[in-house]
């Protein structure tokens, strides 16, 4: 008897070490925003990745697997999906659902204060949605590159959010405990000729 519970504690032991080292490897690992199959037009996608524990417990096992998505997302196929204002220092997209992604730079390249999403996510089964903000000194880049002879732009992103409000009531949210991660990438969208 003794010796199958010496079994059992070294087993879990075991599965806790491979379950630390699987989220510490897709904690590093860059989740890659695909825009791959556009059929030639423009094309973007939004990832947010929220905290683990933050899932139901059914769900963390394929989350830390890579079988379902760490976060909410969007992308240029998405229900009422819109590109607004593009620019080498600016981007905004948006879709149904709640999202709207403000993504601005200062003279210096650096993420503006003006930089927020807004998202849909369920929260303890409850639907809610967050309007999310940048640190003072934000965390992030954005990387463009104008297209030759056209007035196309692609490019990637990457922000850390650290300030939420519920976009229903205004109130400053507690949460994420940590930086939201949002990664993103876009091509073919037209810059604004304004």
């Amino acid at each position: 008897m003794r010796g199958k519970k010496t079994l059992l504690i070294i087993g879990g032991l075991a599965l806790l070490v491979v379950c630390v080292l699987v989220l510490r490897l897709r904690r590093d690992k860059p989740v890659a925003a695909n825009v791959s199959d556009t059929s030639g037009g423009p094309a973007f996608e939004v990832r947010v990745e929220t905290p683990l524990f933050n899932r139901p417990p059914w769900e963390i096992p394929g989350v830390i697997l890579g079988y379902s998505d760490r976060g909410p997302w969007f992308n240029q196929a998405s229900p009422g999906a819109k590109v607004g204002n593009v620019a080498p220092d600016r981007l905004e997209l948006s879709a149904d659902g709640g999202w709207a992604l403000s993504l601005e730079t200062d003279s210096d390249g650096q993420i503006a204060p003006g930089t927020h999403l807004v998202f849909p996510i369920e929260l303890g089964r409850r639907p809610m949605k967050f309007d999310c903000r940048p640190a003072d000194h934000a965390v992030g880049y954005f990387s463009t590159s104008r297209r030759a002879d056209s007035g196309e732009i692609d490019g990637s992103f990457f922000l850390e959010l650290t300030t939420c409000k519920n976009a229903q009531s205004g109130k400053t949210a507690e949460w994420p405990m940590r930086p939201l991660k949002v990664r993103g990438s876009f091509k073919g969208l037209p810059l604004d000729r304004r």
